[in-house]
């Protein structure tokens, strides 16, 4: 579903990322782990068209997608869930939502009705203004608002952090629903090794902004990932 060939990206003369390859099939939840720091948002940024690499290739679905605009990214089937949520306070549940559906030609009820059947929550807080919001509340929001456009790639990143554990429980009720339905592929961007363990079949572990570690997560030793996540 995703391909990343060598891609480096830099801000100004810094170099952030430093050839960094990865592969996400249909049907797999991909996890990468890092501290606060090494290029996880930058690679995210990069993938949403936010970033211009210096160099390496980026394919969606088959499709060269390396120098499109995000806009043309999200059409083509890109969900992104930012770290910080970013929710727009002064709308309401309903009208974040409709945000996402403005990608949608087909009818919006059905696609609204799974969504609340992920999240049912947020069906009785429709009328409220999202700055109002719970953080959990808004966490699932967020979700659900990059849910309602259809993706066939969904990017999370650290949706577990600030949240509260029974809605941690429920993101992970959540992506463990979407994983089955094997026609989605999801990267998840974490810090909690936990969480990442219970849900993802592959891990990349970034360090200095690039790839350290890489493979199946039932594979890989807990002792060796956890030095490249303490501070």
């Amino acid at each position: 579903m995703l391909a990343i060939e060598n891609l480096s990206v830099s801000y100004g003369e810094t170099k952030i990322l430093r050839n960094v390859s990865m592969e996400i099939r249909a049907g797999q939840v991909v996890c990468l782990l890092g501290r606060n720091g090494v290029g996880k948002t930058t690679l995210l940024k990069s993938i949403m068209g936010l970033l211009r690499p210096q160099a390496g290739r980026i394919q969606l679905d088959g499709s060269d997608i390396t120098f499109a605009s995000p806009d043309v990214r999200a059409r083509h089937g890109i969900g992104y869930v930012p770290q910080g949520r970013e929710i727009f306070p002064q709308l309401t549940v309903l009208e974040n939502l409709q945000i996402g559906l403005l990608n949608v030609d087909s009818d919006h009820q059905p696609i609204l009705d799974e969504v609340f059947g992920y999240f049912p929550a947020l069906q009785s807080l429709l009328s409220r203004k999202g700055g109002f919001l719970s953080g959990g509340q808004q966490q699932q929001l967020a979700i659900a608002r990059a849910l309602v456009m259809r993706p066939m790639f969904l990017i999370l990143d650290e949706p577990t952090e600030g949240i509260q554990p029974n809605v941690i429980t429920l993101i992970g009720e959540v992506l463990e629903n979407l994983k089955k339905r094997g026609n989605l592929a999801i990267l998840l961007v974490e810090q909690y090794l936990d969480f990442a363990t219970q849900l993802a079949d592959i891990c990349y572990v970034m360090e200095k902004g690039a790839i350290v570690l890489h493979g199946a997560m039932g594979e890989l030793d807990p002792t060796v990932i956890k030095p490249y996540l303490a501070f």
